[in-house]
């Protein structure tokens, strides 16, 4: 990674929080994710298991972590299983770990190689009771592909048949859905490092600039910053593509008259940011944009009012719902019929607004949380993105801050960065 180095009692504590769920006897093997080929002899860039890096800092393929609070030896109550290093292959592929730099990202004292774990590992199983195993449980994921994880339950159900298995995932939705204070600073880097590039853009978004040069300027602004670049696949949408949610072409020209919405995020420590602002592409809103433009920034404002611990996402997203069919009216998108003939399976304002508000936000750009009939947890973070999408003007306009939920209110992580159509034009003159 390149950001500068992160205090490891932010692992620590994570480690810590982990433990104090687990049952007794039981042991936690968590892996990192796989290399994954693209073609030839070429690999994808290597991406870390978010819960793996959450609870260790360590960012390098083939590592584990072994967690059994009760082993009779202390030395082994917590162990990091790391990819013994290797001199010819770091002649091609770069530096690995020795035992004393793990120490010092994880603050775990106790590190192994991993081609001595098997051994240590059956002496430690057959003195646990239960073995938690980790698993993908994101609610969006969709791919089938048959990942180290899942390979990894089936290896150890066949090696060790009547021990009892528990899911670690059900640990991680709890606890990643809440921030520690340490875990919210690492996030305002990542918040500070995006503002930067959000103001960069600002000065040279013009007629006739296209969509990937201000990509480019975004990405440059991330990484001079020491950040590992962008969070997700960055959403650079001038005119009628500002209407498809995950428009990543990036491959046209910018037209005077447009507005261009961009949705980016800077990845810093592991964590990330996610950002949406939309803007004029010649500097100054029309009277049509603006208004579109500030009931926008008005359902923006109202959901961030209301996104309180306690309040469920479905609940929160009925409200916000509503509130957006009363501006819609406002905006002639709606009548006063419209809204009290809709289907309620089906609400009028879901054709100006078929998105989610809000997601949880951290290590993973949509993280772990709980279902959202179940409370918002204190200590979540969550974006707040309403949108307002017009297929007949062509329009598509969105706003996205980050919001920390605390027991004394919600501390809005990007309240530094522009947001009214007023400071937006200011700083584009």
């Amino acid at each position: 990674m390149k950001n500068l180095p992160l205090d490891s009692q932010l692992f620590v504590k994570n480690r810590a929080r982990f433990v104090a769920k687990m049952q007794p006897q039981s042991i936690a093997i968590i892996n990192s994710n796989d290399e994954l080929p693209t073609n030839g002899d070429a690999l994808h860039k290597f991406k870390q298991n978010s819960d793996l890096y959450w609870l260790t800092g360590i960012d390098q393929e083939d590592t584990m972590l072994v967690l059994f609070p009760d082993n009779p030896d202390p030395k082994y109550r917590e162990v990091l299983v790391l990819v013994r290093p290797n001199e010819l292959k770091e002649k091609w592929d770069g530096h690995r770990l020795r035992k004393d730099e793990a120490f010092a990202i994880s603050g775990i004292g106790t590190v192994v190689w991993l081609d001595s774990l098997d051994a240590l590992l059956q002496q430690w199983i057959n003195d646990a009771t239960n073995i938690y195993l980790n698993s993908n449980e994101n609610n969006r994921k969709a791919s089938l592909v048959p990942v180290k994880d899942y390979r990894y339950v089936q290896e150890m159900k066949l090696r060790y048949p009547l021990h009892h298995y528990l899911r670690a995932a059900v640990i991680f939705k709890e606890l990643r859905a809440v921030k520690t204070a340490e875990e919210v600073k690492v996030m305002q880097e990542a918040v500070d490092i995006t503002e930067k590039a959000f103001r960069r853009i600002l000065k040279f978004i013009k007629p006739g600039v296209w969509e990937h040069e201000i990509h480019a300027e975004i990405v440059h602004e991330f990484l001079r910053n020491r950040s590992a670049g962008e969070a997700y696949g960055s959403i650079i949408a001038s005119g009628d593509r500002a209407r498809t949610l995950h428009y990543v072409s990036n491959n046209q020209e910018c037209k005077d008259g447009e507005l261009i919405l961009m949705d980016f995020g800077a990845e810093y420590g592991g964590y990330n940011a996610d950002l949406t602002r939309t803007v004029p592409v010649n500097g100054k809103f029309t009277d049509r944009q603006r208004q579109v433009y500030n009931a926008c920034l008005h359902l923006h404002n109202y959901a961030k009012s209301i996104l309180r611990p306690g309040i469920t996402i479905a609940k929160y997203h009925e409200m916000v719902g509503e509130e957006a069919g009363k501006e819609f009216v406002k905006l002639g998108l709606l009548t006063e019929a419209d809204i009290k003939n809709q289907d309620p399976e089906a609400p009028a304002y879901r054709k100006y607004l078929y998105h989610g508000i809000s997601h949880h936000l951290g290590v993973d750009v949509h993280d772990l949380g709980p279902s959202m009939y179940k409370p918002i947890p204190e200590g979540a973070v969550m974006t707040v993105e309403p949108g307002i999408y017009i297929e007949e003007e062509k329009m598509g306009i969105r706003i996205e801050n980050n919001i920390w939920l605390t027991a004394s209110g919600n501390v809005d992580l990007f309240r530094n960065i522009p947001i009214t159509a007023e400071e937006i034009e200011a700083l584009m003159k």
